[in-house]
């Protein structure tokens, strides 16, 4: 059954300030259109304003200022967050530790935490050290010398492989392989010889890794993701490349070796990056671009090749008119052909 909160302590957990009833009580969140009295909803696009007029919600979430309709709300300086806050709040619950359950597979020589989970079909290598309150879904296999910290959790057929290193509060989503080989091999003659990958890759606290994201180990030291950076679903970090601080990184975006990525950085969905470039902090490179270069920081990116953003849109809005713009050509190359043999 869900918790029962009054608009005062959701205000108070929020930040917010109440307009209305600050006594009337809700049970969780539904959308605009669906609220019934007893939910709150959330207006995060002020072009949906007037649908707070329509709904049975007994509450809006709402930025200070607009129009209230007569409802009950709670102004928050940024509603989609506390929209994300108040779906925590009454959804998400602790992970009741369980222990290492019947058909779980550990070495003896495994460090373990207190109110850890470990659920059957989980393999755990040796010299591994599992931090508080860390749970290992079924099938998800951790190499020997791996460290992981506190409140991780680590989902189905997720792999670690040896002596990487993920921080506390990680979450891995299933599939995902930390650690695997960089895709390294020097030419010998007509073939290929395959150079050992002997470095780790090291996710600091905060890291969420998607479903099948597939992250390589550096060759000689380490693939690094910082702090509180999340990656989607499939996406392709290679060996040697450092992601910083906050990163924002879509589906299948794909990271060549040793490229370095600044602070708060987004990769829209199926960027591609080159090896040993650098991208600065706080820099937007929009979906299916191609980065073939360094970028400055502070700017927004998009294109094959990668363009400052206010470019591409001059240059795009110049594609759906090439076909006429050829024939314009051609007519004026036919033109300047006929003068020319007059003057001749």
């Amino acid at each position: 059954m869900l918790p029962t909160r009054t608009l005062k302590e959701l205000a108070a957990y929020l930040g917010g300030t109440v307009q209305g009833d600050e006594n009337l009580a809700v049970n969780g969140l539904a959308p605009l259109e669906n609220a019934g009295p007893d939910k709150i909803t959330f207006l995060a696009n002020p072009k949906y304003a007037s649908k707070v007029a329509e709904t049975g919600a007994g509450a809006v979430l709402m930025a200070p200022g607009g129009e209230r309709y007569g409802r009950n709300v709670i102004e928050v300086a940024n509603p989609y967050l506390g929209f994300a806050k108040l779906l925590t709040l009454f959804y998400t619950q602790p992970h009741p530790p369980l222990g290492v359950l019947p058909g779980a597979n550990i070495s003896g020589q495994t460090t373990l935490g207190e109110n850890i989970t470990v659920y059957p079909g989980a393999c755990i290598g040796s010299n591994v050290t599992l931090g508080d309150r860390t749970v290992v879904h079924p099938g998800a296999v951790i190499y020997e010398g791996v460290s992981i910290g506190a409140d991780c959790v680590i989902h189905a057929n997720a792999v670690i492989r040896e002596r990487c290193r993920i921080g506390n509060r990680c979450i891995i989503q299933p599939g995902a392989v930390i650690g695997s080989d960089g895709f390294g091999y020097a030419p010998d003659g007509r073939s290929y010889y395959r150079i050992p990958q002997i470095g780790i890759v090291v996710l600091e606290d905060d890291v969420e890794i998607g479903a099948n994201t597939c992250i390589d180990r550096a060759a000689l030291e380490v693939t690094l993701i910082r702090r509180g950076t999340k990656l989607d679903n499939l996406v392709q970090i290679a060996h040697n490349c450092q992601i910083g601080e906050d990163c924002m990184i879509v589906s299948q975006v794909g990271v060549s070796g040793s490229a370095k990525i600044g602070n708060h950085v987004t990769l829209a969905g199926q960027v591609g990056v080159a090896g040993h470039l650098t991208i600065g902090d706080n820099v937007m490179v929009g979906a299916q671009s191609g980065v073939p270069g360094s970028l400055a920081a502070n700017a927004g990116y998009s294109g094959t090749p990668a363009m400052p953003h206010k470019d591409w849109l001059r240059a795009m809005a110049v594609v759906p008119r090439l076909p006429e713009i050829k024939k314009t050509v051609s007519a004026l190359e036919k033109r300047i052909s006929e003068l020319e043999s007059k003057l001749k």
